[in-house]
């Protein structure tokens, strides 16, 4: 389990660093008026805001299901509480979006 997060995260900083130079060798040739400084990076934040958030809320979701059918083959009357704790680590995924839209399109 810990061997492929550390896989994800590898191949995530290997993306940016490849779209972050492949933007530097491309925006080299426009107008430096027509880019906004640091742009690319913003680009790999919304990335990996959204690409780290979805890892997190698939380990919650993983082991919140996990526990709550263990709950439910004793307990059917829990079942409500159960999906309160799951949809709860959906959440998780839908915090990673508004902040990757935020950083694309606030231009603060």
């Amino acid at each position: 389990m810990k061997r492929t997060l550390y896989g994800l995260f590898l191949l995530s900083i290997l993306v940016g660093l490849a779209t972050s130079a492949y933007g530097a060798t491309a925006s080299s040739a426009i107008a430096p008026s027509s880019t906004a400084q640091g742009f690319e990076g913003i680009n790999i934040g919304a990335g990996l805001a959204i690409g780290l958030a979805a890892v997190g809320a698939g380990l919650a979701v993983g082991m919140a299901a996990a526990a709550g059918i263990g709950v439910l083959t004793e307990r059917r009357d829990m079942f409500g509480t159960v999906l309160i704790f799951v949809a709860i680590g959906e959440g998780i995924v839908v915090y990673g979006l508004v902040f990757a839209v935020l950083m694309l399109f606030a231009h603060v």
